[in-house]
């Protein structure tokens, strides 16, 4: 386990114009907040009415930018998650003080943006940092209102609304939502989508406090799972990181909320104040009992709250006077959440696949060392693989030799063989039971004493007596008169009797253990003579057995009419892009695939003996300082003890001279080992330049083979083959399936070329897009909206209207125009 830690709790201060200056005060190392108050002189003369408070926490933000907060609030914790730690970022405050704007931001401005869509962005970043491992990414998005759990992803189309309730279950492993749907992402574009899918799913209402209030619990949680590329072992180590909104504390006088709103500020509430007293309980050493299960939240938050966990609380305030009550309240809150400690610790897992192929490794490296053994001491016949059917029926032949007396004994060879010899003398004794049971059925009618249905058969045909015992059974033996065949004539021998005996025997021990005759078949067997097969007709029975073997396994026949070509039926529906992108990744586009996958495999090798050639500059690096300090300090000593000189040349000792030439000689490695690492980046540019080219060339080759296969209707498709009705020229290809397809390609590449944040933001604003397009019409009146704030280079264009040409989509020109007028 890790060491214990204390959680750390920083404040920030949501920015006014009525500051209250007087009342509010700053330590000058930005970690202290002081509060001071007015005494109430209605009290009296005798007043003890405290009037100043201090906190000290580990941080306060005033007039801090997004970028300040999420730097010294939440970049550790990311950073730590992808070690294997466990990460919680918690917003705690009053209504309207600014825990959304924190933890989420401004989802229309990209600078704005909060602690949630910066963490993404730098878990990707740092992914692409680490080419040595394999990085899974996973987000789910919880809400708690009115203590019910809602999952906020469940609108997605391929996730469908639950059953059956949510529930949270706990496990060894820990704390989990059963029925919250976890959604895999693979890059940075797909996990925005699914943040602004869940923000759009959020309850909201307005208040005297709050124009745009959250009214419920929010749990944003990203997993992670990473697997090493170059090491063979079976360790992996996951990780979870919870980004929780809560929703803001509320007095009922100032918020002036009524009906629903006021149920939901009373569960609000209800819920906060069981989490303070958890945060209470946890603080207290002497406390047993830590109330987790008073309500959904502090439930849910187990895992967080004291546990394996690096725990951050972002405790947002007022700065005006107005609100002091709940600034201190909430002061209060963070002070006592620093008296919480956690256990941070890496979490390990073990992946049973890699374990097994780790121990079949180490088992094909044992009988090697087995075989090198064996070939030393002039064992050379010895194997350890499995048997087969040839080596275990020379087993069963040695047995049976041995058994009749014409084998003196059995060759060990290895414990195996062993096993397989005690097996081969089980076999050989059941087989013999079975051929004295079919003897004796041959000869007597065995009848069960526990079948009474053929017992009063019996009794009825007189061969048994009232009491149930057979006739002529003695008292106390076991011996009994059979009945004999109906065949049977007195003193005439039954000839059949040895030549079935014989056939049936010899079959037995030909089959061997491979088809032991069972003895419960052989109760279905008849005691007449037409069932007696000579051994003249034992071919025969072979003959009909293989006869019935290859007509079970007969195939029907082709027909001779010639075979139709056929064609493979389109689907109503088109199949996803994904699954339609693997099946043309094995199909037409493998080629193209497979060079991606050699281009992408070169270049990872170079990222790798890059980080290793960097590895070792800055080990040379490190022995240059420490060869540096040795001879500065060898210097200083002579000059301290005093220095000689023959012939006006400076006299040293062996030791300082050694010196000098490692270092030498270190700077000479050095040298070469950046010459390396500089074109080993010149290789890993130009290898990501061919990787890049094959990514677009496959993407495009898909768009092109899913339009054919899928989109454009197959009509269309006899038209535009050679001698339709479409003559060249007449329509062009790219416009047959959609225009909106191409003006969304076209807008993207505006986005690409003006956005004034960089490229860094593109997969932010194409998030944002794709989810205000499943709303009809929202995508463009957004766009209207944005469109002077997003590209201020465009900003003449889009006044002129000039911009309609370079989008060249009718809809958004109409658009475009109406906001003009």
């Amino acid at each position: 386990m890790g060491t214990r830690k204390k959680v750390h709790a920083f404040v920030r201060v949501k920015p006014t114009d009525d500051f209250a200056h007087e009342m509010i005060r700053y330590g000058d190392d930005k970690r202290s907040i002081d509060i001071h108050l007015k005494k109430d002189i209605r009290r009296g003369v005798v007043n003890n009415q405290q009037i100043d408070w201090s906190f000290k926490l580990d941080g306060v933000l005033h007039d801090a930018s997004q970028d300040l907060v999420y730097e010294t609030v939440a970049k550790d914790v990311v950073s730590q998650a992808l070690n294997g730690y466990n990460g919680t970022i918690m917003c705690y405050g009053q209504t309207g003080a600014g825990k959304t704007y924190t933890m989420t931001g401004a989802t229309e401005n990209y600078k704005h943006r909060g602690i949630l869509p910066r963490a993404l962005q730098q878990v990707f970043r740092m992914i692409e940092e680490r080419p040595t491992h394999a990085i899974t990414v996973r987000v789910s998005y919880l809400e708690i209102y009115n203590e019910s759990l809602f999952d906020l992803l469940s609108t997605l189309p391929y996730v469908g609304p639950s059953v059956t309730p949510m529930t949270i279950v706990e496990n060894p492993q820990g704390v989990f939502i059963k029925g919250l749907s976890v959604h895999l992402t693979s890059q940075e574009e797909d996990a925005f989508s699914l943040l602004f899918e869940g923000e759009t799913n959020r309850i909201i209402a307005s208040h005297t406090m709050n124009k745009n209030s959250s009214r419920s619990h929010c749990i944003f949680t990203i997993y992670l799972e990473a697997h090493s590329r170059t090491l063979s072992e079976e360790k992996y180590i996951t990780s979870k990181i919870n980004l929780v909104d809560l929703a803001g504390s509320e007095r009922l006088g100032k918020s002036g909320s009524e009906g629903r709103v006021l149920k939901e500020a009373t569960y609000i509430n209800k819920s906060l104040s069981f989490l303070e007293q958890a945060i209470i309980a946890l603080g207290d050493q002497k406390r047993d009992h830590i109330p987790f299960r008073q309500c959904k939240l502090t439930h849910a938050l187990k895992d967080s709250l004291g546990g394996n966990c690096n725990m951050v609380l972002m405790t947002n305030i007022y700065g005006e006077a107005a609100q002091l009550e709940e600034t201190l309240s909430s002061l209060r809150f963070a002070s006592r959440m620093k008296l919480v400690t956690t256990e941070p610790a890496i979490n390990e897992k073990y992946d049973a696949e890699r374990m097994v192929k780790n121990l079949e490794k180490e088992l094909a490296l044992l009988k090697q060392e087995l075989a090198i053994h064996d070939s030393l001491t002039n064992r050379t016949f010895v194997t350890y693989e499995a048997m087969d059917e040839i080596q275990i029926a020379e087993i069963n032949s040695q047995v049976r030799r041995y058994l009749e007396g014409t084998l003196d004994e059995i060759d060990i060879i290895n414990l195996r063989q062993i096993k397989e010899v005690f097996n081969q003398f089980r076999v050989v004794l059941s087989q013999q039971e079975q051929e004295v049971e079919s003897t004796l059925r041959r000869k007597y009618t065995l009848i069960d004493r526990n079948d009474f249905a053929a017992i009063s058969a019996v009794q009825k045909a007189g061969l048994v007596d009232v009491d149930g015992h057979l006739v002529g059974e003695p008292e106390g033996q076991n011996f009994g008169l059979g009945v004999a065949p109906f065949s049977t004539k007195p003193g005439k021998k039954a000839k059949s009797k040895k030549t079935f005996k014989e056939p049936l025997s010899s079959l037995a021990r030909k089959e061997g253990a491979s088809s032991p005759v069972n003895g419960k078949d052989l109760d279905y067997v008849s005691t007449s003579k037409t069932q007696l097969v000579p051994s003249s007709k034992d071919g025969d029975v072979k003959d009909m057995l293989s006869r019935d073997r290859e007509t079970s396994s007969i195939e029907p026949l082709p027909s001779d009419s010639p075979k139709e070509e056929l064609r493979p039926i389109r689907p109503d529906t088109p199949p996803s892009k994904p699954v339609a992108f693997e099946e043309f990744k094995n199909e037409r586009g493998s080629e193209i695939n497979r060079i991606f996958k050699e281009n992408k495999s070169i270049l990872n090798e170079r990222r790798k003996r890059a980080s290793e050639t960097t590895q070792r500059i800055n080990a040379i690096k490190r022995e240059i300082d420490v060869t540096k300090e040795a001879l500065d300090f060898q210097k200083s000593l002579r000059e301290k003890q005093g220095e000689y000189e023959n012939k006006g040349l400076m006299i040293i000792d062996e030791e300082e001279f050694l010196l000098i030439l490692k270092l030498k000689d270190l700077k000479k490695q050095y040298r070469s080992e950046y010459q390396d690492l500089r074109d080993l980046r010149a290789e890993i540019q130009y290898c990501q330049h061919l990787v890049d080219q094959c990514r677009h060339r496959l993407l495009m080759e898909f768009d092109i083979w899913y339009n054919e296969s899928f989109v454009i209707p197959e009509d269309m498709q006899m038209a535009l083959k050679p001698g339709g009705s479409i003559r060249p020229g007449m329509v062009p290809v790219n416009r047959i399936v959609s225009l909106g397809e191409d003006d969304q390609d076209k807008f993207s590449q505006l986005q690409q070329r003006v956005l004034p944040e960089g490229p860094d933001s593109i997969s932010f604003y194409n998030a944002k897009v794709k989810t205000e397009q499943k709303v009809p019409g929202a995508y463009l009146w957004r766009v209207i909206d944005l469109w002077p704030s997003i590209f201020p280079k465009a900003r003449d264009d889009f006044v002129s209207g000039s911009l309609l040409a370079t989008l060249g989509s009718p809809g958004m020109g109409l658009v475009l125009t109406h906001r003009r007028q």
